[in-house]
């Protein structure tokens, strides 16, 4: 493991966070490359796109600080470098990006549609982050399929990097429908659907290879509900592309052919 790339007396450079920044910057770059494709004004969908990134640092660690405000005062860089992105703060991150979408008229089906690719090309980056420092411990292995993680004398699931390489397979096929739009689709928000739906059941079976996490009611944990919700989401995105599909061009023959002359 290297959770480190550079670890000197008073400077640290974390892997995970350059995982995080190089991923940030490379899936900002395919946003605006999709944006194009879905009609969208880049540089509105780049403001849009750093607007969520600082709302969702700043609101992650505003719950951060109000949960360990003492350990803030002893370390104050120590704990504004963790990785803190909750839920909840997560929830409130897409409400204050809906907002901004709202008020600067941008059409949220194609805004998420646009952001779908990025968003499972920068979940590959921050997989491949929390591999690197082995943050994401899977079950007990076999010495075939495991890898041993730190200190760890027994070999783990990589579950990390099992989900690196899903996000990767979902950001190109995402990418290559998009890049292949038509009048036969994708309508508007299935490719955002195929995204939440993907990666809410990535996330929902590797959770049965993961430390299991605390029980939730239904016997899930939080991730799992997680999951199920992004799943369900991303089903009814789907449905709603489907409905919304362009009329194709033997629709539009026919429709005139029908109107009286």
């Amino acid at each position: 493991m290297l959770p480190y790339l550079l670890h000197s007396r008073h400077l640290y450079l974390p892997t995970f966070g350059v995982a995080a920044v190089l991923g940030l910057m490379l899936a900002l770059a395919l946003s605006q490359r999709i944006a194009k494709i879905v009609g969208i004004d880049p540089e509105a969908l780049w403001n849009a796109g750093v607007f969520a990134i600082i709302a969702a640092f700043a609101l992650s660690r505003l719950f951060l600080l109000a949960q360990h405000f003492g350990s803030f005062l002893a370390f104050p860089l120590l704990l504004l470098a963790t990785p803190s992105l909750t839920p909840a703060a997560s929830l409130l991150t897409a409400l204050c990006t809906l907002l901004w979408l709202r008020s600067h008229k941008l059409p949220l089906l194609d805004t998420l549609d646009a952001w779908a690719p990025s968003g499972t090309l920068l979940w590959a980056f921050l997989a491949l982050g929390h591999f690197a420092e082995g943050s994401d411990p899977g079950l007990p292995a076999s010495s075939h399929l495991g890898i041993r993680m730190g200190t760890s004398s027994t070999p783990l699931y990589p579950v990390a990097l099992y989900a690196a390489i899903i996000a990767l397979i979902l950001t190109a096929a995402i990418y290559r429908r998009l890049a292949h739009r038509s009048l036969h689709g994708p309508g508007r928000g299935e490719s955002a659907g195929l995204a939440l739906a993907g990666v809410g059941s990535a996330q929902f079976l590797l959770s049965f290879l993961r430390q299991p996490g605390l029980e939730m009611p239904g016997g899930l944990d939080a991730l799992q509900w997680v999951a199920l919700g992004m799943l369900s989401t991303g089903a009814a995105l789907i449905l709603q592309g489907q409905r919304t599909l362009p009329i194709t061009l033997h629709d539009t023959h026919s429709s005139r052919e029908q109107e009286p002359v």
